[in-house]
């Protein structure tokens, strides 16, 4: 495996992250639409106070998760890339990391409150969460200041915001086209 001289990270430290990711989303991908369709009914009834327009914007088409998911992979490949770049040391590449690993903890939390089985769930201790743990541990032993308060925010607030980013563009891209006549 190469490693970068200066930092002492090889590429399956920072590309890991897009692979890692790809794992995840792959299991999205194979059962979100589907999932979301057949559990709304039970979580309108844990959460009856959600408006009924949230359960509406919830319902996404097979295109939509697809679109969604590949923009997001926009986003992980670039951070992995500019990971790459600086050698595990540029603070977007941080951040995703940070973001992607709590993500899978997310995942635990949601399938844990819902009861059963929610999409990302299966990746999450076996493919995310030890990922993300092993490339943090990876970064530290090559000197890259990873974790803290900061790091943490930072991969908090980015995870939201990005998700509901690329949600929003794929409604939008996703969108069934009318001809112009």
């Amino acid at each position: 495996m190469r490693t970068d001289r200066k930092s002492g990270v090889s590429g399956a430290v920072t590309w890991g992250l897009l692979a890692a990711w790809a794992a995840n989303d792959l299991e999205e991908i194979a059962t979100m639409a589907g999932w979301l369709r057949t559990a709304r009914p039970k979580l309108k009834d844990r959460l009856p106070w959600v408006p009924d327009r949230v359960w509406e914007r919830a319902d996404l088409t097979q295109r939509e998760v697809n679109t969604a998911i590949g923009l997001m992979g926009v986003l992980v490949a670039a951070a992995a890339a500019d990971g790459a770049r600086t050698g595990g040391r540029s603070a977007f590449f941080r951040t995703t990391l940070a973001g992607f690993g709590l993500h899978g903890v997310v995942h635990l939390a949601q399938s844990a409150a819902y009861g059963g089985y929610t999409p990302g769930v299966a990746t999450s201790p076996t493919v995310v969460v030890p990922y993300s743990l092993w490339a943090l541990r990876r970064l530290r032993a090559a000197g890259i200041p990873v974790g803290g308060a900061r790091a943490t925010a930072a991969g908090l607030a980015f995870l939201p915001v990005a998700v509901a980013g690329v949600h929003a563009a794929a409604r939008v891209l996703a969108r069934p086209r009318t001809p112009v006549a």
